[in-house]
């Protein structure tokens, strides 16, 4: 089964919003519609090769539909609207393992406060599933969700308050990295759905699913479950750790910074790598505010420059001056003594022309501390 007709390839160029992607094919500028509200940071980069569906343009409606993204030669599903219908396929040719033998009663299935995507049945039993497109991912390890759902962590509350001896809940994650060996949970982002999923890993199923496709975007077939390291879980996703603080300031300005004195600072993006070993999520509170007293050196910039976004990476390790030493390999200048008055570091905010979002290093940085590095242990 092929999930989509005829697709021409494209370079991604920008995402202006979160359902419109202008990509560039044959030299020419293009709109398509992106079927995701997902960040997608780790697929969306300059340079990528987007596969667009044409669709038949009207004044409501864009020319072209985004259905997938290439990483490493591998094609990624995008198109979350057509997660149901692969998760369909994957349970008529009886491969999904928990699965097999299972019977499609119907699809979008009202229970409670919420929609599930499958009833099925299998020897007098009834099985409610819940669908979802995992696209993040690192070198070996997938996590879900890349940001933060409340619709997520109440349908996960439901599939385990509905299970009983006649009914069963699961939940399949289908993961579009073939090379992917291990599954978690999301903690650094979204802390409260990885906790619900581990407090109810014992009362439904958990299926994290690596599926491949072809170059023709049909499934090639091979599938495999993937492991899932709860003990990291457990021992990770708790709010401490670290964080990547990015602000920018939209012009030159100086400022007089504590015991630094007066300090220049030329417009662009600032990266603050900082930490907070107990309530980390408070601590990058404060940082959104404006208004407050001035105590740390990021207090004065955060004064005049835009809050742009802030990363936690949750870890019992205290990993803030190894964030920073590699912030420093990608940034474009330094602000020396900045932030660094109680370890032997050079200066704890670096200094970007570009959307550190936007570049290829730092997603790569970013990746690595929150997935990358756990795989290595």
């Amino acid at each position: 089964m092929n999930l989509f007709g005829h697709t021409e390839k494209a370079l991604f160029l920008r995402r202006p919003n979160r359902f419109t992607l202008i990509c560039r094919i044959n030299g020419k500028a293009v709109k398509a519609f992106l079927p995701n509200p997902g960040r997608l940071w780790e697929l969306l980069l300059p340079g990528t090769t987007v596969c667009l569906e044409k669709t038949l343009p009207t004044k409501d409606r864009m020319p072209y539909t985004a259905v997938a993204v290439l990483r490493d030669g591998h094609p990624v599903m995008i198109h979350t609207h057509r997660t149901n219908d692969l998760a369909q396929e994957l349970i008529e040719r009886n491969l999904i393992p928990g699965l097999k033998g299972c019977q499609i009663i119907r699809r979008e299935v009202p229970h409670g406060r919420s929609r599930f995507d499958f009833l099925l049945k299998k020897g007098g039993k009834e099985i409610f599933l819940e669908v979802k497109s995992c696209t993040l991912f690192g070198k070996k390890l997938a996590m879900f969700p890349d940001a933060v759902t409340e619709r997520g962590k109440r349908h996960i509350q439901e599939l385990a308050e509905l299970a009983d001896h006649s009914r069963a809940g699961v939940v399949l994650f289908l993961i579009g990295w073939p090379q992917a060996e291990f599954f978690m949970p999301e903690y650094h982002t979204d802390l409260e759905f990885s906790r619900t999923l581990l407090a109810v890993k014992d009362k439904i199923s958990i299926i994290p699913l690596a599926v491949e496709f072809n170059e023709e975007l049909s499934l090639t077939g091979r599938v495999r479950v993937l492991k899932i390291p709860w003990e990291i879980v457990e021992k990770e996703a708790e709010d401490r750790g670290s964080y990547i603080l990015i602000l920018r300031l939209p012009e030159n300005i100086s400022l007089e910074i504590g015991k630094l004195g007066q300090v220049p600072f030329r417009k662009g993006y600032y990266l603050y790598f900082g930490s907070a070993m107990k309530n980390l999520s408070k601590r990058i509170q404060r940082h959104r505010r404006i208004g407050k007293n001035l105590f740390w050196h990021i207090d004065y910039l955060r004064a005049h420059a835009q809050f742009h976004v802030a990363l936690p990476i949750r870890t019992q390790d205290d990993l803030e001056c190894e964030i920073a030493r590699a912030g420093k390999g990608i940034a474009g200048w330094e602000v020396p003594g900045f932030g660094a008055s109680d370890c032997s570091c050079r200066s704890h905010l670096y200094g970007m022309s570009e959307d550190p979002l936007k570049s290829v290093k730092f997603i790569s940085l970013l990746q690595y501390f929150r997935m990358d590095r756990l795989t290595e242990k």
